[in-house]
């Protein structure tokens, strides 16, 4: 587990969190899910940056990736990310792709505490195999697709992450027991 950064006047009181935490990983680590679970318990507004893109437009996701192409959705996403990274206190997950812009990478760690959500593709392939709004998973082989983002972007989730959490085959209350167990550790080291 990597040492977190120094958080100055930030505090975990274990009813609440006066700082940001961001959730990062591959599509299908449970983000979202996780994400909604954890900020109950935190006592946290919950935020997802996909779903901020998609109220914003007015467009799902699949219909940006085929209007303005990926590069489009990545512009729309960092300039989403650099907004929400700017409130005090949230619980935000993220696109799985958003590491992949150094504005975002560089917005999460200054702004937040980040956990990477690590699952296998295996995992992935379970999770995501009936999701049609996955653009990037609408290929001929899902499974080559999603070992090759997860050899581009697991060193870029690791190069952000303060915390690292496994999800595979892991219950959700599980996992959300497991990141508030570390939170007040971290914090301390």
């Amino acid at each position: 587990m990597k040492r977190p950064r120094a958080f100055h006047g930030m505090e975990f009181s274990g009813m609440g969190i006066t700082f940001n935490t961001y959730l990062v990983g591959p599509m299908g680590a449970g983000k979202s899910t996780i994400g909604k679970q954890l900020s109950k318990s935190l006592n946290v507004e919950f935020l997802d940056s996909d779903n901020e893109i998609i109220k914003r437009t007015g467009a799902d996701i699949p219909l940006i990736f085929e209007l303005e192409g990926e590069a489009g959705f990545r512009k729309r996403e960092s300039a989403v990310i650099a907004d929400l990274t700017d409130k005090c206190p949230i619980l935000m997950a993220t696109g799985g792709g958003a590491v992949l812009s150094p504005e975002n990478r560089e917005n999460l760690r200054n702004t937040g505490f980040v956990i990477y959500l690590k699952t296998s593709v295996n995992q992935q392939l379970r999770r995501t195999s009936r999701d049609k709004n996955r653009p990037l998973l609408q290929t001929e082989d899902p499974r080559k697709k999603l070992e090759e983002l997860m050899a581009t972007r697991d060193p870029l989730y690791r190069e952000v992450a303060d915390l690292i959490i496994e999800t595979d085959g892991k219950h959700v209350k599980n996992v959300v027991k497991a990141i508030i167990s570390e939170l007040p550790e971290a914090f301390q080291r």
